[in-house]
């Protein structure tokens, strides 16, 4: 469904205009203040691609999602081949992604209150540091269970931190005005890394086991290279921020998330959301290994699901543009379950391949226009805290997601597992219908009059 009319408005108990600034100007100065002229030479004409600080934070970043990556891929490789049990290799994933959940919530703190250019440069070397201990280990031929998941709670806590960070600094160095475009342009490079990731993932775990782990390790490194280059401060007033005991911090910013009707509705569905996608591609994957599927035919369904979001990528821009974000979610929610469905029908290697690929059509336009919108109406001083609340969708799933999909993979099968994921998918796209906030977004051009005076 496509308007072009303003938003319509509920009464202020009911949408998260609650606490908006008295004008659009206020409103935008408030969430994103002009760039002052020492930043003007980065900022010419408000191109975004002009914009020096912006191009090495994604640099940095497509790095980063890149060499996690095919990390990812070749962690459930490995962890199969090291425990030779789907169960016991969704247990070691299930361990390892623990880190982000315990994380998450204070990440968001720790956002707000340190230098994020640092943050940023210090959580990808300690992150790039572990995965070298992983191929050591390979190398010498004494990579253990424990070690792996070891290294992946590390790995995890590294992501809580620097999810948050990314959404932060870009806040920092982009235009409000801009948004939906940066937020388009990392679902584009989401793309491109999943695109890469699995082939490439594949291809190198077929010529060693630790050389997926080794490339990791390398797109961290380039990620705390390019941030130490960056000149533009990424954090607002920091001595005021850390004026603030960060106990306090934390339940200020859990009060922020508590005042948007739209962040509470919205939170759990999407925590599963995310558990029901990532538990099905899980669920696929271990069906593929145990059943002897080659590592690079594996990797294909990661460029499945890349050429999908690529293409999701292109239409993005256009889509936030012209479509109202609840409509997004809707037709995002339903073709995931209309994917699933072909896939528990056909149930074949072909059909697992086209149907991932058809399933993340919409999913880039939904992302950048939820992700971007939320960050638009968030003053400067919560966005950390804001993301990484926000992150929880994916951080709450990380670890259930992989266990879920052994479980059923395990106890039930790949097919009544993919039966069971549509009908969930079916579920939650009904009721994402009642709620309301979702519904009451508008498009960008009406996004300045939504920002969130904090505190009140």
């Amino acid at each position: 469904m496509t308007t072009d009319e303003a938003p319509a408005r509920g009464d202020e108990a009911a949408t998260p205009q609650a606490d908006q600034a008295a004008t659009p100007q206020a409103a935008r100065a408030a969430v994103h203040p002009e760039p002052d002229d020492g930043d003007a030479q980065d900022h010419p004409g408000g191109s975004l691609w002009r914009n020096r600080s912006y191009r090495l934070l994604l640099t940095g970043s497509t790095a980063e999602v890149v060499g996690a990556g095919i990390g990812a891929f070749a962690v459930p490789l490995v962890a199969y081949q090291i425990t030779g049990s789907v169960v016991q290799a969704g247990l070691i994933a299930f361990v390892g992604q623990l880190g982000s959940v315990l994380v998450s919530i204070p990440a968001g703190v720790v956002v707000d209150r340190v230098d994020r250019r640092r943050l940023i440069m210090v959580v990808t070397f300690v992150a790039a540091m572990a995965w070298l201990t992983v191929v050591g280990a390979g190398l010498a031929g004494a990579l253990t269970a424990p070690h792996l998941a070891a290294v992946l709670f590390v790995s995890s806590v590294a992501g809580a931190l620097l999810d948050p960070a990314d959404n932060a600094s870009v806040h920092a160095v982009v235009r409000t005005e801009q948004l939906g475009q940066a937020m388009s342009v990392q679902q584009g490079r989401e793309a491109a890394a999943t695109l890469i990731a699995g082939p490439l993932g594949g291809l190198l775990f077929g010529m060693g086991t630790v050389l997926p782990f080794l490339v990791s390790a390398f797109g961290r490194l380039t990620s705390t290279v390019t941030a130490s280059l960056v000149r533009e401060p990424l954090n607002g007033d920091l001595a005021s921020a850390r004026a603030e005991h960060p106990l306090d911090g934390l339940k200020d910013g859990l009060r922020f998330v508590w005042a948007v009707p739209l962040f509470r509705m919205v939170l759990p569905v999407f925590v599963l959301v995310n558990i029901n996608l990532n538990g099905m591609m899980s669920a696929v994957m271990l069906e593929l290994v145990r059943t002897g599927t080659p590592p690079v035919q594996i990797g294909l369904l990661g460029t499945a699901v890349g050429i999908g979001v690529l293409a999701g990528s292109i239409l993005a821009a256009p889509l936030i543009q012209r479509v109202r974000v609840g409509a997004l979610t809707v037709l995002t929610l339903g073709m995931g379950g209309a994917a699933t469905l072909v896939m528990a029908v056909l149930h074949s290697y072909g059909g697992y391949v086209g149907a991932l690929a058809a399933l993340m059509l919409f999913a880039p336009a939904l992302n950048a226009g939820l992700i971007s919108y939320l960050t638009a109406i968030t003053p400067g001083s919560m966005q950390g805290r804001m993301a990484a609340t926000l992150g929880l969708t994916g951080v709450v799933a990380g670890p259930l997601a992989p266990l879920v999909g052994s479980q059923l993979l395990e106890h039930a099968g790949i097919e009544v597992a993919l039966w069971i994921a549509s009908a969930v998918w079916a579920v939650l796209a009904v009721a994402l219908l009642f709620i309301k906030p979702l519904w009451r977004i508008g498009l960008p051009s009406t996004w300045a009059d939504d920002v969130i005076a904090w505190p009140r």
